[in-house]
């Protein structure tokens, strides 16, 4: 491989690594400093991407598909005349959006459940959102998905370079996103989160509202991750419903935040690009070891070692404690003769 397709690799790999640390920060949100134990990540993952997909792109015409699966063309679709690449911007704003109204919508019901009962609450609900894409085909094309999703100013350079454009555009919403959590986490609202995440009861009894600190916590993580499906879609420019299968779209992420470590942003942007690296160096191994299935076996293993070795991640979260000098006793004095 020469250095052009080296450079042109590593763009690629970059921006998906940039677009599952966002995810993993909006995870970091959700269970890293509230400790919403969510695995419905897919749901808001698929509905940020396919908003801003339908958004940008005419109705799919399935005659085309029809034609495209028998070997012929499919047409190019053009994005909505928004102004001058102004669509993109739409197109993110509204993904997080639906992903905001769709998780307060949700949050309403399953946050006042146990952590067991939201786990299982939010894995349906994801579920749910890929079978609708799947089985109504009105929506989006069905199974045979949504092609040629529109470019982010495609006519600045040519088709060869673009990745090192779209790699710009990864690299400043990551920051962005990272540099608003970390605000966020860092305030007195961020505190709060973590105090309903040690101990909710205590939280409450101190006149928190806690049910209201989750649903914020939960619409900001959604939305978060809402950006980063919307980033995906018009990266790699195909949707479908196998996309968003829990394997990809949910369990790789949660790795992804336990091995850089929960409650760290850095943490979790650095397990992002760890568990990417795996994911994608793997297939460069001879035989067996570019299966599919020894790339789930790597990432295992790194788990049990981070457990073993270090149990709250690479970059564990820190802790603040007062520094503040308690006071001596003043001495007791003795009673008069």
């Amino acid at each position: 491989m020469d250095i052009t397709g080296i450079a042109s690799y590593g763009a690629g790999f970059a921006i998906m690594a940039c677009i599952y640390a966002i995810f993993a920060l909006g995870l970091n949100v959700h269970w890293g400093f509230t400790g919403l134990f969510n695995i419905g990540i897919a749901g808001f993952f698929a509905l940020g991407a396919y908003t801003s997909a339908l958004l940008t792109t005419q109705p799919p015409d399935p005659a085309l598909f029809e034609d495209f699966a028998f070997g012929g063309n499919i047409a190019e679709y053009a994005p909505l005349d928004l102004g001058v690449d102004l669509w993109f911007a739409v197109a993110l704003a509204a993904a997080g959006a639906v992903c905001a109204v769709i998780a307060l919508l949700i949050g309403y019901v399953t946050l006042r459940l146990r952590d067991d009962y939201l786990a299982i609450a939010t894995l349906g609900i994801a579920e749910s959102v890929r079978l609708f894409f799947l089985n109504e085909k009105w929506a989006a094309n069905g199974s045979k998905g949504l092609y040629r999703i529109p470019k982010f100013l495609d006519e600045w350079v040519s088709p060869e370079h673009y990745d090192y454009l779209y790699l710009v555009v990864a690299l400043v919403a990551l920051a962005v996103l990272y540099l608003a959590v970390n605000r966020a986490a860092s305030s007195p609202w961020g505190r709060v989160l973590r105090a309903i995440r040690e101990d909710e009861v205590a939280a409450e009894a101190s006149g928190k509202d806690v049910f209201a600190f989750k649903m914020q916590a939960f619409v900001l993580g959604a939305v978060v991750m809402g950006i980063g499906g919307a980033l995906y879609a018009h990266h790699i420019r195909f949707l479908a419903p196998l996309t968003f299968d829990p394997l990809l779209a949910t369990f790789v992420i949660w790795a992804m935040l336990m091995i850089g470590g929960a409650g760290n942003n850095l943490g979790a942007v650095l397990g992002a690009f760890a568990v990417w690296g795996i994911w994608t160096g793997t297939q460069f191994l001879p035989g067996i070891f570019s299966d599919p299935d020894f790339r789930l076996f790597m990432i295992g293993v790194l788990i049990v070692a981070v457990i073993l070795i270090r149990p709250a991640g690479i970059l564990p979260e820190r802790r603040a404690f007062s520094r503040r000098r308690i006071p001596d006793r003043a001495p007791i004095a003795e009673p008069p003769p």
